[in-house]
């Protein structure tokens, strides 16, 4: 389970502190995703990045599992907007890295690989260079990446922002069923209404100047397939995008 207490962060200039989170609590449970929205500037990717400890917040804590989030002694994947594949290593390379930078290369994390890349239909591109690859393969391997590492708590910045639309959602059906498969607990931040109710168990509505929770939906829709085209989810989807409105953020 994620927790995060009452973060506070801000950068400092010259002639004062710029808050870009304030008080900002959210709780995911075990096993669970949820999906974060807001506009640009509200913190959103700052929220990730200290939720991995990689950014350490001026107040507050985050919890995993009750224990302070410690990225050395827990796997969390993180996979930023632009993928964060390495351009000199190839598509097995680029997979195997986490494990590798872990040390845990083994013969079975290999043949794991291996199946990844048959369940993502990256077979036959094992050798190829991240520029030889479109951006929805480019995605996959990010994915299979991530999920060979099995890791505590997966955060994903924006990740099939850059995709066309029909990719994008061939990409969220790709990463359900591999949730599915491993139950990671996740936090998926997107700017794309339609993809938080579909793949967020929670919806957490974040503010800007300086980020905040503005609220935090329970979505009963998440990894509905065949209620994607229904009424319901574009009525749920139209309420989503007034409160957003009303919150001063814009899609």
């Amino acid at each position: 389970m994620i927790e995060a207490r009452h973060l506070t962060v801000g950068y400092s200039s010259r002639s004062r502190n710029n808050p870009v989170l304030c008080d900002v609590s959210l709780t995911v449970p075990q096993g669970a995703v949820c999906a974060v929205i807001g506009p640009s500037g509200c913190g959103k990717s700052t929220l990730l990045k200290v939720i991995a400890g990689l950014i350490h917040p001026d107040q507050g804590s985050v919890l995993l599992d009750g224990s302070p989030v410690n990225p050395k002694k827990r796997k969390i994947g993180f996979m930023p907007q632009n993928y964060g594949l390495l351009p000199w290593k190839t598509v097995r390379e680029n997979i195997l890295l986490g494990c590798r930078m872990k040390g845990e290369i083994t013969a079975a994390t290999r043949r794991e690989a291996e199946r990844l890349c048959q369940c993502l239909g990256l077979e036959g591109l094992e050798r190829r260079y991240p520029r030889e690859l479109s951006g929805g393969q480019q995605q996959r391997v990010a994915l299979a990446r991530s999920f060979l590492l099995r890791p505590d708590v997966l955060l994903m910045d924006e990740p099939f922002s850059a995709l066309d639309a029909i990719t994008r959602e061939e990409m969220q059906d790709v990463f359900l069923t591999l949730w599915k498969q491993r139950g990671t607990t996740t936090i998926l931040v997107t700017h794309y209404v339609e993809e938080a109710l579909y793949l967020g168990q929670t919806i957490v509505r974040m503010s800007a100047d300086p980020g905040t929770v503005a609220e935090v939906i329970p979505n009963p829709l998440a990894g509905r397939t065949e209620m994607r085209m229904s009424q319901e989810f574009f009525a749920r989807g139209r309420e989503l995008r007034e409160r957003i409105r009303a919150g001063g953020c814009h899609e």
